[in-house]
């Protein structure tokens, strides 16, 4: 059954402060059947069109030379860049190779920096991923890695949501399930509306495999404060 406010039996006026305390109900995202039975092209074109009568509700003079071009940039950016990990055809493409080293301890990849965007509000989220994992065998390009980050932070999100997808994407792109995934954000959501707050930072974690042994949690920590 499709989930919206009436099967869930929240008043409509409530969605709002809904939105705002982060409720979800899928590690995947929200997307209708026939999302992609339409070309980007004509999504451009369609976005251009209705961002176009936003500026115009907002009373900005489109006949303006800075303006003229907005609508069209804005569609570009939204479904050729900023929204482009929506389109599972933008899905990185992940070659494992033989673990010739032999190497058994965790590899740790820090501080993969991402610009993903609030889905509540579609302002941006900006923070830094950390990433472990130890080999069943087989091994990636650390590029790879970082792809898959981007990948699921170029869409609207909810931070716990990406946690959860990054976590999952490489469980099953590296074949174990030996991962651990954190990520400290700044959501403009808070920090440039409604409470204002530009102090605050959000952090999640998603941990599988041996990650979820004490231990090997704090070996993990560990490599993280290393510079």
């Amino acid at each position: 059954m499709k989930l919206n406010e009436t099967t869930l039996n929240i008043p409509v006026n409530n969605i709002d402060a809904i939105g705002d305390d982060h409720v979800s109900f899928s590690s995947e995202t929200p997307l209708r059947e026939d999302a992609f039975e339409m070309d980007d092209q004509l999504k451009i074109e369609l976005i251009a069109k209705h961002f176009r009568e936003i500026m115009h509700v907002l009373g900005l003079d489109l006949n303006d030379d800075s303006l003229k071009g907005t609508p069209n940039r804005v569609a570009k950016m939204y479904v050729e860049e900023i929204f482009s990990g929506l389109n599972p055809q933008n899905k990185p493409a992940v070659t494992l190779f033989d673990n010739k080293y032999q190497y058994k301890q965790m590899l740790v990849e820090k501080d993969i920096q991402f610009y993903s965007n609030c889905e509540h509000h579609f302002v941006p989220i900006i923070g830094k991923v950390h990433v472990a994992y130890i080999s069943s065998g087989r091994v990636v390009g650390l590029s790879k890695i970082n792809r898959i980050v981007q990948f699921y932070a170029k869409r609207p999100q909810v931070q716990e949501r990406m946690t959860v997808q990054i976590a999952n994407e490489l469980k099953d792109a590296l074949q174990t399930e030996d991962v651990a995934v954190i990520i400290d954000a700044t959501h403009m959501c808070v920090a440039s509306r409604g409470v204002k707050d530009t102090s605050s930072s959000t952090t999640t974690a998603e941990y599988s495999g041996v990650f979820l042994n004490e231990a090997t949690r704090q070996e993990f920590f560990k490599y993280l404060t290393i510079k």
